[in-house]
């Protein structure tokens, strides 16, 4: 049984101990709600960020639902595993849910590679926003990615760590599927601009518990800096183990998907000259996020999960949707690519800059402990 259960918009609680809904009472329930497909990992390499991801989603959903919901509806969530180790593969699903009217919208937090098999099955059906940090050049129909690119979040990262700490050479290690090939290959273009050598790359399958032999490779491979684009529990199992090799000393790491979850996770004996890059971190000192942080605790209360850049992102991914069909109900079809700066939406990365106009910055933040020192803002 696929991991499937609608989660009304009142209810405080966290999905993993809610019980999984079978397939057909979903079909069967009253249709009176807005559905939409919350498509997040549950399970794999990913499953560490469902609950920051769920709780986000929440609380966006309680907002819009004071509201006058989407298009005049409840809204619902239908919460679905996308992470590529699921047992049941997330494309057949979703096609089979569309087919029987039984969602309305997706929202997605997964990663690339899930995007673009999904992207052949959703076919503007329905509107998909994506949320995360990705590579780009998203330019589908009826397909609304909201996240960082390469462009804005790593190329500005490696200038300012390069005129910072000089490396001579970069490592990059990613896992094995578009956003870190992408990534990696923008950076490979920006480090031959700037002059500076690629010392390692290497592309990981998901899963590798034992990441002793990769860190033993970059250790030979001469690199003073590392791009590490592994994710979720691959991020936190290889940076244990660079930690545990005290590579900390001579290599500085840029970890673009290492949240604050991830933090937890790796422990703050091994993040020493750990850095990202996004336009939002669980403590970014602006009014906009000061108001997120008080709803969402005063929503889940003190024991939620931390926020992070990717839970935020499905906040701000149902509030996309929300005022997407507010503005046009049904010309979103006839749209492509990002609409997030021209569709005005609750967020806690947006901020308005000179002149009134709405920006979404860049900061540079460093590991301390294990929350992140936000620093230097990059654009």
């Amino acid at each position: 049984m696929p991991a499937l259960c609608p989660i009304g918009g009142s209810g405080h609680g966290l999905l993993p101990e809610t019980v999984v809904s079978p397939f057909d009472d979903l079909l069967l329930a009253p249709r009176s709600a807005f559905r939409v497909a919350l498509m997040i990992p549950m399970c794999g390499a990913a499953g560490l960020w469902a609950p920051s991801c769920i709780a986000a989603a929440q609380l966006a959903v309680a907002e819009i639902n004071r509201g006058r919901g989407i298009a005049d509806r409840p809204v619902e969530l239908v919460m679905i595993d996308s992470a590529v180790e699921a047992a049941t593969p997330v494309e057949h699903l979703t096609n089979e849910l569309i087919e029987l009217g039984a969602i309305d919208a997706i929202v997605g937090m997964h990663i690339s590679a899930v995007r673009q098999r999904l992207s052949k099955i959703v076919q503007a059906r329905i509107p998909y926003v994506y949320t995360p940090l990705y590579e780009g050049g998203e330019r589908t129909p009826g397909i609304f990615a909201i996240g960082e690119t390469p462009s804005e979040q790593v190329g500005p990262a490696i200038e300012r760590l390069q005129a910072i700490y000089r490396p001579r050479r970069w490592a990059l290690i990613g896992n094995d599927y578009v956003w870190p090939r992408t990534s990696h290959s923008y950076a490979k273009l920006h480090l031959q601009r700037l002059g500076v050598g690629l010392a390692l790359e290497r592309y990981l399958p998901f899963g590798i518990s034992d990441m002793d032999a990769e860190v033993e490779a970059l250790a030979a491979s001469g690199a003073d800096a590392l791009l590490l684009s592994l994710v979720g529990q691959d991020a936190v199992d290889f940076n244990r183990a660079f930690g545990a090799a005290g590579l900390d000393r001579r290599i500085i790491r840029l970890c673009c998907a290492v949240e604050e979850n991830g933090l937890l996770a790796i422990g703050a004996e091994n993040l020493k000259r750990v850095f990202s890059a996004a336009s939002y971190f669980g403590g970014l000192a602006t009014e906009v996020n000061a108001a997120f942080r008080e709803a969402y605790h005063g929503f889940h209360g003190d024991r939620a999960p931390m926020l992070n850049a990717l839970g935020q992102s499905t906040y701000e991914g149902l509030h996309f949707l929300a005022a997407l069909l507010a503005r046009d109900r049904d010309g979103w079809r006839a749209r492509t690519g990002a609409l997030a700066q021209d569709c005005l939406h609750r967020s806690a990365r947006w901020q308005r800059g000179v002149g009134g106009r709405r920006e979404r910055p860049i900061y540079l933040a460093r590991a301390d402990g294990m929350l992140f020192d936000i620093g230097a803002r990059l654009g």
